[in-house]
């Protein structure tokens, strides 16, 4: 009965897995640049800024327009008339229809300059919007990154976990034997089974943490989160050559990556294009100052029958000149808006460049640090893991206390924790930075 109970969670076990789909970074960056709302959203308005280029270029076509019409007309009076041809007595109402069709157009001549400052600020719209959305996709690539890095991290994080409930674990029963010897202290039994205790406790906080990254991940991606995935918890070798690299010597003038960032930023770039849409938006405006000239033409056929509406054809043209006196300081009002925003839009491209800067030598200095730490950690898990050793066998020989093993082994635990830390840190500050400088590459995930 127990082998069969054993051999059926196998099998359920098993089958669980099966069922579990492997997530690797990258298929979530796939699925993140296809599925993610907020790209979704921004790929939807690209058309609607398309739409606004067309209407540009039209604003330079004359318009056209076809007209119908049908109209009856009845006129009752009371009396009797003479007719003045005939002489003949005759009803003085009357009643009439007549029916006419035509062709209209109207072609604006001159505007100001608002035609052509229109198309310009469309295009700029467009091409601005354009960029924005390849600088989301490179946010999309970069948060997925980090979120990925976070559920890999946790769960090599719950590895050492699980690995110092184990060592805590298997030196509770070495220590119950050797008290039930008469060689060590019940003190030293509580005081190990307190130890096991912030253990296992430590493993369900980090176990939590990682369901809940697995989530947030999840989400971001546009999956369903009651989904359940398996992660990867090991580093692939991409990011062990990250890992392995200098990436300080070949990022070693500030200056030149500021000015690398500055020509290939797309939201920078995006920036700019919205300055220059602002402008020509107060060229526009100023437009309403200057008189407006343009052409108008008509066309069209009338009778009193249907069969005779060919019958009658007349045909209009002519020129028309607006100049504009006085609209209740309107148009001023206009101008003036639109060089407030162009002002500010100038002060956006100035702060976006400031904290570009900024974010460069940001992550410049933390990545100096994290390669640091990294070295410093790797030396701290070699002494930390041999002073284990020796407090584990003075204490085993009667000459050492309890105590300072669990010292030890909580500094030897900080050590590995501390590494993880510092390798995580070093490789997403390293895709950071390719992402601060706009070179983070995301077409290669989008097939």
């Amino acid at each position: 009965m127990r082998s069969f109970i054993i051999i059926f969670l196998t099998i359920i076990i098993s089958t669980n897995a099966i069922s579990q789909e492997k997530m690797t970074l990258d298929s979530a960056i796939g699925i993140a640049l296809h599925k993610n709302s907020t790209l979704l959203k921004s790929s939807n308005q690209i058309d609607g800024f398309k739409s606004g280029v067309q209407a540009a270029y039209g604003n330079f076509f004359p318009t056209l327009d076809a007209s119908a019409r049908w109209q009856w007309r009845k006129t009752d009076v009371q009396g009797l008339g003479v007719d003045p041809i005939t002489g003949q007595i005759i009803d003085l109402s009357d009643q009439s229809r007549s029916y006419s069709l035509g062709l209209g157009t109207t072609w604006t001549l001159f505007d100001g300059l608002a035609n052509f400052a229109n198309l310009s600020r469309s295009q700029d719209d467009l091409q601005s919007a354009q960029l924005t959305l390849e600088r989301i996709k490179q946010d999309i690539v970069f948060q997925t990154m980090s979120l990925y890095y976070d559920v890999v991290y946790t769960e090599q994080l719950l590895g050492v976990k699980e690995d110092n409930l184990k060592w805590n674990e298997k030196n509770l029963e070495t220590i119950r034997e050797r008290s039930r010897l008469g060689a060590a202290t019940l003190a030293d039994v509580y005081q190990q089974e307190v130890a096991r205790g912030n253990a296992e406790l430590d493993m369900i906080i980090t176990e939590n943490d990682l369901q809940i990254q697995k989530k947030n991940i999840l989400f971001f991606l546009g999956l369903d989160v009651l989904e359940d995935y398996v992660f990867s918890d090991t580093l692939t070798a991409t990011e062990l050559e990250i890992l392995n690299s200098n990436l300080l010597s070949e990022y070693q003038d500030l200056s030149e990556l500021v000015d690398q960032a500055l020509n290939q930023r797309l939201d920078y770039k995006s920036a700019q294009l919205n300055l220059q849409s602002a402008r020509s938006s107060v060229t526009i405006a100023e437009s309403g100052h200057w008189p407006s000239l343009f052409a108008s033409g008509d066309y069209f056929w009338s009778g009193n029958s249907l069969s005779e509406v060919d019958k009658n054809k007349n045909l209009q043209v002519g020129l028309g000149l607006n100049i504009p006196i006085f609209y209740g300081w309107s148009v001023s009002n206009r101008v003036q808006l639109a060089e407030v925003q162009s002002k500010i839009s100038g002060i956006e491209v100035s702060d976006l460049e400031r904290d570009i800067k900024r974010q460069i030598n940001t992550n410049y200095l933390n990545l100096q640090a994290a390669q640091k730490a990294l070295v410093v950690s790797e030396k701290n898990i070699s002494a930390a893991k041999e002073n284990l050793k020796i407090e584990e066998e003075k204490y085993a020989l009667g000459s050492g206390k309890l105590l300072d093993v669990l010292i030890v082994n909580s500094r030897y635990t900080d050590a590995l924790t501390s590494l993880l830390n510092s390798q995580f840190a070093y490789i997403v500050l390293s895709q950071q930075l390719k992402y601060y400088l706009g070179v983070l590459d995301y077409k290669i995930y989008e097939q």
